[in-house]
């Protein structure tokens, strides 16, 4: 849909497009990179016992899709206007869901240098919202559609207990960096990291701030590579995401040999070029942690 209006942008700009949609008179946002398709309203088939905001499942070009509907998930009123409702059909953790929003109005293109990370005292919507963007008629709420998914579904995040099949591990000295903007991720990764003996981990909430901190590092005069053995990122992050600082890092001849994976529910066959384009070393779909683990191992032990 938004290839063929060459709408997306080349990997590595630290810029994104953002379909803005509401529910209300709220406006949010989700990254285009997400988005598939949008919908009209179709029918709709319900499916007994399920949860309250799961609406039911829908047929879309021979596919089965869950149906999730955003106000009700938020806590929000129903629309007043049903007929005149979409349908945001998007393809994230390696699943296609249509999200059921009030109305869909335009994209915006931005930089993630100005997205702002939710300040705790006016978040609100229990850790549901990644950032927010200053508009001229106000502000844009970055939706975390990942969080929405998993308080639904907690099965569709990462947890420990993907690891059992990796059976017993040994405790490893190595240090790896993480950039992941989500505070529950960021700590969910940690934990289930260190459940598989990679204790020393050290996150960031943003690419800038690891970038800044490699760089800090170099200026005492140290070899990065002897403080860090790896680096995991994420792709969404505001003020620089993980495709431009794996470009950044992979650009500069100090940091260039550091192994860099991508870990992000936005790698699908579609969007894998995107990290190749900008040197990643691997990539790895969230919630997949035990493939994450195994990457890190191939990189770390070789």
């Amino acid at each position: 849909m938004y290839q063929d209006e060459g709408i997306l942008l080349e990997s590595g700009t630290n810029e994104l497009e953002i379909v803005e949609f509401e529910i209300g008179e709220n406006r949010f946002g989700i990254n285009v990179i997400k988005v598939k398709e949008i919908l009209n309203p179709q029918p709709i088939t319900k499916i007994p016992h399920s949860h309250p905001s799961v609406e039911g499942i829908m047929e879309i070009r021979g596919e089965i899709v869950p149906v999730l509907d955003v106000a009700d998930a938020l806590g929000f009123e129903p629309s007043a206007n049903p007929k005149q409702d979409k349908f945001i059909l998007t393809e994230f953790n390696q699943t296609k869901i249509a999200f059921h929003v009030h109305t869909v109005t335009r994209i915006h293109r931005v930089s993630w240098k100005n997205i702002e990370k939710p300040n705790k005292m006016y978040q609100g919507l229990e850790g549901q919202i990644t950032g927010v963007i200053k508009m001229n008629e106000g502000m844009l709420l970055l939706l975390d559609f990942e969080k929405v998914v998993a308080d639904i579904n907690p099965e569709s995040s990462l947890h420990k207990d993907q690891l059992r099949e990796l059976g017993e591990r040994e405790r490893s000295q190595k240090k790896i960096l993480i950039a992941e903007d989500s505070p529950m991720l960021r700590g969910m990764l940690q934990e289930t990291l260190h459940e598989a003996g990679y204790e020393h981990t050290v996150s960031f909430e943003n690419g800038k701030e690891i970038y800044d901190h490699l760089e800090g590092i170099s200026a005492e005069g140290k070899v990065v590579e002897d403080e860090y053995q790896l680096i995991i990122t994420d792709i969404e992050m505001p003020q620089l995401d993980g495709h431009h600082l794996t470009r950044l890092i992979k650009e500069d001849e100090r940091f260039q040999s550091l192994p860099v994976v991508i870990f992000s529910s936005l790698i699908t066959e579609d969007l894998r070029h995107k990290g190749e384009m900008v040197g990643a070393d691997a990539q790895v779909s969230k919630p997949e942690i035990v493939e994450l683990v195994k990457i890190i191992d191939q990189h770390i032990l070789s």
